[in-house]
């Protein structure tokens, strides 16, 4: 039995050296994440809905063409927002589309003060007069839902007790996405 605990006192102090070799220079052995800023610097316009935060650029990298690049944050929601899809429409002076195109955010899901990339790249017809913003998105509600009943008895369940998980979709529209004056971050 003692050769057996000398066997754990050598691994233990065998162990302790090898991890204090990797720390002697002083930096961590794992990098630390880095933390995404929010607001999101270098951005001209935003908007905000419920679950997420759009903050975007509009830039005309060649002519007859449109570039719509910018990042979605969800900044606050516990709910993660899923789904995240992006539209960009023309529009010309009679309410017409005239060009669109269509993007995702390259995340499939964001959590509570995560963000993703998303562009789009419009080809444009030259009778535009404005640019309109279509998104859509995903979310679980965690509450309950008027359209779903609810039993009035309190009696022993074991499903009663459980959350109802219902998934949403909610869409939203930025008109004049582009506008010089209109959703500009302050």
């Amino acid at each position: 039995m003692k050769w057996m605990r000398g066997i754990r006192t050598g691994l233990l102090l065998l162990l302790g050296m090898g991890l204090s070799a990797c720390a002697a220079d002083g930096t961590p052995l794992f990098p630390a994440a880095a933390s995404t800023p929010y607001p999101p610097p270098g951005f001209t316009h935003m908007v905000e809905s419920s679950h997420v935060a759009l903050y975007w650029n509009c830039s005309r990298p060649e002519p007859g063409a449109l570039q719509l690049a910018g990042v979605a944050v969800n900044p606050w929601s516990d709910q993660p927002v899923r789904f995240l899809e992006f539209t960009l429409v023309g529009v010309d002076t009679r309410e017409r589309t005239v060009s669109e195109a269509k993007a995702e955010a390259r995340d499939f899901m964001l959590r509570t003060r995560e963000s993703s990339p998303f562009q789009l790249d419009l080809r444009t017809a030259g009778s535009e007069a404005r640019f309109d913003l279509y998104y859509q998105y995903q979310f679980q509600d965690r509450g309950h839902s008027p359209w779903v009943a609810e039993a009035a008895w309190d009696g022993p369940s074991v499903l009663a007790d459980q959350p109802i998980l219902l998934a949403w979709t909610t869409g939203f529209m930025v008109r004049d996405a582009c506008s010089e004056s209109q959703h500009r971050v302050r």
